[in-house]
């Protein structure tokens, strides 16, 4: 899996967009107005960070040694995940419940907006 396979995957997703609001190099997911992955352009291996449900982020930890906490996050809800050595299907759920927890962390009016764009 490359950088460009998950920036597909996560624009194909409603009310994503792409920003740099840190540096040149790191790529900022967002669903509205919150983040839910960052992706580290100039960093090999591949990483990601993603938040995650506390508990399975302690569940990964433990099966998975690619998947730590986030640096210069909050490593109780956000996990850096090194993507070789992990399963796709794996990969795009743990996408997919970033987006999930950030989407249902929105405004009521946020979501709305997101849903009918």
């Amino acid at each position: 899996m490359d950088a460009n396979e998950i920036l597909d995957y996560c624009l194909a997703k409603k009310g994503v967009t792409e920003t740099f609001p840190f540096d040149n190099e790191t790529l900022v997911m967002k669903v509205g107005t919150k983040m839910f992955l960052l992706l580290p352009l100039e960093k090999q291996p591949l990483n990601i960070n993603v938040k995650t449900d506390p508990e399975w982020s302690a569940e990964l930890r433990e099966q998975h040694p690619q998947i730590t906490g986030a640096f210069h996050m909050n490593k109780t809800h956000w996990n850096s995940v090194m993507v070789d050595g992990l399963k796709r299907d794996l990969i795009f759920k743990l996408i997919d419940q970033s987006y999930e927890l950030v989407f249902n962390s929105l405004t009521k009016k946020a979501k709305e907006e997101i849903i009918n764009s």
